[in-house]
Parts: structure tokens; C-alpha cells; sequence
């Protein structure tokens, strides 16, 4: 099972951290010394070695420059920026409006070729309806910092349904039962929604296993995620999108999928399990 992505964020940040520290200690350099070298307070130097807060690349220069290890900044900025986009705040993605942000799924939806969703809280964003996905987006668009963009945010989640039925694209989704209990849209929004559902397990490009209640299982729910072919994780936390792209943990969640995929029910029972969802709105 992989480990928590905000785990591994914070891991990766206090790696480059702990590699910058040995390369102080490697000159010979207190953190005062590296710190006149410079020419910036100490305390930034120990909030750095901390993980505290992450290194610009004007740092990563001055710091290694200091230490006589020029040879090593293309290789520790390159590690930086991998952080960086491991780790994105929501705040900061919504400034430029939710539009742009669903945009960037919409593209790397459309360069892949193998997408896997797995979803223990709401129905993939592949598979709503846009009243189903106004719901969800109304939520930031009531966020004060967020731009005023809530119909074209929802226009464009919807266009990200589209490698469902063009191109070579193969997606496999998975989603706990309880997802089609969740009372996220009104009533009415809701049957739509689950009706969608039954109408994409038509769709030849499309697999949707459902993990009911029942199901005897090793493996729990976990967080929410998506696989896009072999290459990259994407996890939604409260507080941040979280970009993971280590081969060995990209790996551990295929595994998890897999894993989850044995839990699932597919065709008839699915429907059933839709069918009951829809039958308990009233």
C-alpha cells in the first residue's frame, strides 16, 4: 500500500534539505559561515535545513556556491522544481480560476492513453454530469480568492469526459459504494448522476467496478487518486494537489488499483448497485 502523498511530499522536501545540510558539513562550514557567505540571516539557513521552507534556485546557487560544489546546482535545482510540483497548494491553483485548473486535467487526460480512477469519496471527474460538477466546483467558487469562473470551470470539466469516447484511450474506474450514497447535488441531481453511471458502463472504452459495502477486504479505503498511464499519480487532498512521479511509489499505487479492482463488482451486480443508490434518493 503506498504511503500517504502528503508524506511523501513532505519526505521528498526534507530529502533536498538533508542534501544541502551534508553539503554544508561537507566544506567544513558551520551555518553561521554559509549563512555570511550568503549574505542572508541564519535563520534562513536553518529553516532551510529544516524543510521548513523550500529553496528558490537563486538559493540553491548562492548555497552551493558557498560550499565550492557549483557542479551539483543543476542537478539540486532540477530535485527542487520536482518538489515543487509534487506539492501544490489549492489556494494557489485557484487564484488563476478554477477554468485553468480543470483545463489541466482536460490536457493530461488527453495525452494519455491508460487512465485509472479510483475514487472512496466522490464519482471521478471523468464520469459527472455538469450539474453533478457544479455542486462539487460551487464549493471553490465561493472561496473569496478564487476567480469568478464557476460555468466555465464546469463547461471544461465536462470537455475532459471526451477521451470516454474518442481516441485509443483505455479507463478503468474504480468507486467505493458509498460514493453513489454520498448526498453531494440535490435529489434530482443525483439520479442524473447515477444514471450517468449506468450509461458509461456501456461504453466500450470504459470499465466501472463498483466495491460494495460487503466486500471482504485486506485493503481499506484510501485516498482518493488517479493513475494516468505509468508515469504520474494525482492525489486531492483538503489542502493541496499532490503530483507524484517516483517510478517505485507510481508503481505501489498501480498495485493498490489492482488490488482494489479484486474488491469490485463489474456488470450486472454493478448495475444493481447503481440501480439500489438511485432507488434510496425517494
Amino acid at each position: 500500500m503506498p504511503t500517504s502523498p502528503l508524506s511523501a511530499a513532505q519526505a521528498a522536501r526534507q530529502a533536498l534539505a538533508d542534501r544541502l545540510q551534508h553539503m554544508r558539513k561537507d566544506a567544513g562550514l558551520t551555518g553561521r559561515e554559509l549563512s555570511a557567505r550568503c549574505g542572508w540571516h541564519p535563520a534562513k539557513t536553518s529553516r532551510l535545513q529544516k524543510a521548513e521552507v523550500a529553496p528558490s534556485d537563486s538559493d540553491i546557487r548562492a548555497w552551493c556556491t558557498a560550499c565550492g560544489a557549483e557542479n551539483q546546482i543543476p542537478e539540486l535545482i532540477a530535485a527542487s522544481r520536482s518538489v515543487s510540483s509534487m506539492y501544490m497548494e489549492w489556494k494557489r491553483l485557484q487564484r488563476a480560476g478554477l477554468r485553468q485548473l480543470q483545463e489541466t486535467y482536460t490536457q493530461a487526460y488527453r495525452k494519455s492513453r491508460i487512465l485509472r480512477f479510483y475514487s472512496s469519496d466522490v464519482v471521478p471527474g471523468m464520469l459527472q454530469t455538469h450539474r453533478y460538477a457544479a455542486a462539487i466546483l460551487s464549493r471553490f467558487a465561493n472561496d473569496a480568492n478564487s476567480v469568478d469562473d464557476l460555468e466555465q470551470a464546469v463547461a471544461q470539466r465536462m470537455q475532459s469526459t471526451r477521451p470516454m469516447y474518442e481516441g485509443n484511450h483505455r479507463i478503468a474506474c474504480l468507486v467505493e459504494e458509498s460514493v453513489l450514497r454520498y448526498r453531494i447535488a440535490e435529489a434530482s441531481a443525483m439520479a442524473g448522476q447515477l444514471g450517468h453511471l449506468l450509461s458509461v458502463m456501456a461504453l466500450p472504452r470504459v470499465s466501472l467496478g463498483i466495491i460494495p459495502f460487503t466486500a471482504r477486504r485486506a485493503l481499506w479505503p484510501v485516498e482518493t487518486f488517479h493513475v494516468l498511464d505509468d508515469r504520474l499519480v494525482e492525489v486531492e487532498l483538503v489542502t493541496a494537489r499532490v503530483r507524484i512521479t517516483a517510478l517505485s511509489e507510481v508503481r505501489e499505487y498501480i498495485q493498490t488499483f489492482a488490488e482494489l479492482q479484486g474488491l469490485a463488482v463489474y456488470g450486472q451486480e454493478a448495475r444493481a448497485a447503481v440501480t439500489a443508490a438511485i432507488d434510496a434518493l425517494g
